[in-house]
């Protein structure tokens, strides 16, 4: 981590209000504005700025469905929600310390998460009857004090962008358009947020378009020097880097779909096989398809198929030819890929499925996040074709299980699926770069001669003689002499490999499938119970950060609850059920109607409770310590 600039390194202004500094320990900031107002950039770049400085972090972008929603309407408003501290954290924030309101929609949509007593910027340019009207408001809140519970600073940041680039000789809309980062370099100022990086991502940028950087970079100046000079803040905040936060290494800021990416890259190269991905665009996971396509000098191949189907069916056939075969999705794919997933239970070859979740049912809610694909992922096939399911806790925790992912498909030959949601794969955080010794070795081992000696001593090739610990049949590269057998999704003769319709064989060839997931060594579930409590609160996936965090506020309030958290969902870790057996009330919460809970209650006769939600939001952390209080009191 990088320690906080020096002052010369920030922008120069021409004078100084008188200014007091106050050190704060945490805040939260979201930033507001129409889809086209550069919101995500503006978060992103704070994000990395704070992510250098050495604070942790946790940031919660939201933006519409809609590629381009009607300005100025709710609809259209895109967000980007930033917590970060001087000590370890765990989710984006429940309220926002700071609200950014780029036009009124933007206000009007983001109030209501806005703490009482919070900071709001708002600009005040956007304000006139047509905008107020769109954003149905029948005044202005700016005017007829209800906003009196904020402290409020309208900025005119629009026409003081224009301003500031007169210089440039742009036109109006295009230089209203760098108010994103007029807003960007004042906050930045309010924060001593380091500015270097930003500049140097703006001339990297637009490194074609030299005058729009070098615009860019001057809103982003005035927007500092704005801050510096004007009398309406007397206040400006630091927070330190969260030294205690992180163990020693290199860090940097990652998202939960960059993280799997990199995870998925790592893991081809401990295999020492290529990858390959087959995928379709679709929101949330299209990111893993853009961040796989610049890795051709790793030897990756990403192929963007037509559709859904077909991506599966070149994934499948991909581990067919002996490489690291991947396919990413989200809900809706999964369903057309079903058929193909089968497929490889059938065939036995080793398949990493990423499902992205995102609110559904049918197209749902493409842009916000849900936890509602695990029966799917547990079930969605026809008969009877068990699939291992790994769930990554955090953004950073994607890396480790997609190198999960990967170990179980290669060393048990079998389809796996990788379940993650929107809220991680777009949600970013600190990540330890790990060292090359703490990484897995995932080689595998080819079938290169005839496995199977015949009564009359010839020598064959059996392509269903399984390993005796893992039950893995051999993997056999097409075109290896000798090595030559049949596929396809007809019930194949145990051990030969040949089609075969004979009731018996079938019956003990579903069976030893299904042994062989109930037999994947995973890890025992951990469990965090310092003071004997009667109350167990069991996570998977996304819900980690807020029940952390709602545990923690419990604890401090001197509560006794204990906490867990489930990676792996098929096979289940094999002291789980001694584990829930040990608490009189076990908790559940999930961003579904009770998944997890009914696969517990019916696996382990436990009387789980559930706190559900499926808001397309994830869980607030004290919302979520209320409901865990009245579990622990109630009768």
């Amino acid at each position: 981590m990088t320690a906080a600039p020096e002052p010369s390194t920030r922008p120069e202004a021409a004078a100084s209000a008188v200014v007091r500094t106050e050190r704060l320990s945490r805040v939260v900031i979201r930033f507001a504005g129409d889809s086209g107002d550069g919101m995500q950039l503006t978060g992103d770049r704070f994000t990395a700025e704070t992510a250098g400085f050495g604070n942790d972090l946790s940031t919660l972008p939201n933006f519409p469905a809609e590629i381009r929603a009607p300005a100025g309407t709710l609809g259209g408003v895109s967000s980007f929600q930033l917590h970060f501290a001087d000590h370890d954290i765990l989710t984006p924030g429940d309220a926002a310390d700071v609200l950014v309101a780029m036009n009124p929609a933007a206000l009007k949509a983001n109030l209501a998460d806005l703490r009482p007593g919070g900071e709001l910027l708002v600009n005040s340019d956007e304000f006139g009857a047509r905008a107020l009207t769109k954003a149905g408001y029948d005044s202005s809140p700016l005017d007829d004090g209800s906003l009196q519970g904020y402290r409020v600073h309208p900025v005119p940041l629009t026409s003081l962008t224009v301003e500031a680039l007169k210089e440039f000789g742009l036109t109006r809309k295009e230089a209203e358009r760098a108010k994103n980062m007029f807003a960007l370099g004042l906050l930045s100022w309010m924060y001593h947020r380091p500015t270097e990086g930003t500049e140097r991502f703006l001339k990297a940028k637009f490194a074609k378009k030299p005058q729009i950087a070098a615009a860019n970079i001057a809103a982003f100046k005035a927007g500092w020097n704005f801050g510096e000079t004007t009398e309406d803040f007397a206040v400006s905040y630091e927070i330190a880097p969260a030294a205690d936060a992180f163990t020693s290494g290199t860090y940097r800021n990652i998202s939960g779909n960059l993280a799997l990416s990199f995870g998925l890259l790592t893991a081809a190269q401990q295999a020492d096989l290529p990858l390959f991905l087959g995928s379709y665009p679709i929101t949330p996971a299209s990111d893993i398809l853009h961040e796989l396509s610049k890795h051709k000098n790793f030897g990756v191949r990403t192929f963007q198929a037509e559709d859904e189907i077909a991506a599966a069916g070149a994934a499948l056939g991909a581990a067919f030819g002996g490489s690291l075969a991947v396919t990413s999705n989200s809900g809706p794919g999964m369903a057309l890929k079903s058929e193909t997933i089968g497929l490889a239970v059938a065939l036995e070859l080793p398949m990493v499925i990423i499902d992205i979740q995102r609110g559904g049912p049918s197209t749902g809610l493409p842009t916000k996040t849900e936890q509602a694909d695990l029966l799917q992922t547990m079930y969605g096939r026809n008969g009877e074709a068990p699939v291992p399911v790994v769930a990554p806790r955090t953004p950073a925790d994607c890396f480790d299980a997609a190198l999960e992912a990967v170990r179980i498909a290669l060393t048990y030959r079998t389809p796996v699926y990788l379940l993650s949601d929107g809220y991680l794969a777009n949600g970013a955080e600190p990540w330890r770069i790990p060292e090359l010794h703490e990484l897995p070795d995932l080689r595998v081992d080819f079938a290169d001669a005839p496995n199977h000696t015949l009564e009359d001593g010839t020598e064959v090739f059996w392509p269903y003689k399984r390993d005796p610990l893992t039950l893995a049949r051999p993997w056999a590269i097409p075109g290896t002499p000798g090595l030559e057998h049949r596929i396809g999704g007809i019930e194949k003769q145990d051990g030969t490999g040949d089609i075969s319709y004979d009731p018996a064989n079938h019956d003990f060839m579903v069976r030893t499938r299904q042994r062989k997931i109930d037999g994947i060594w995973v890890p025992d579930v951990e469990v965090d119970d310092p003071d004997g409590a009667n109350t167990l609160v069991l996570g998977w996936g996304s819900t980690y950060g807020p029940i952390t965090a709602a545990v923690r506020r419990l604890r401090a309030a001197g509560e006794r609850i204990a906490q867990a958290h489930v990676r792996h969902l098929s096979p289940f870790p094999r002291n789980l059920g001694e584990v829930l057996g040990r608490y009189e009330r076990v908790v559940v919460p999930e961003m579904n109607l009770g998944q997890l809970a009914s696969l517990l209650r019916a696996r382990y006769l436990v009387d789980v409770h559930s706190h559900t939600q499926v808001s397309g939001m994830p869980f607030k952390s004290e919302q979520l310590a209320t409901a865990l209080q009245e579990e622990i009191h109630a009768d």
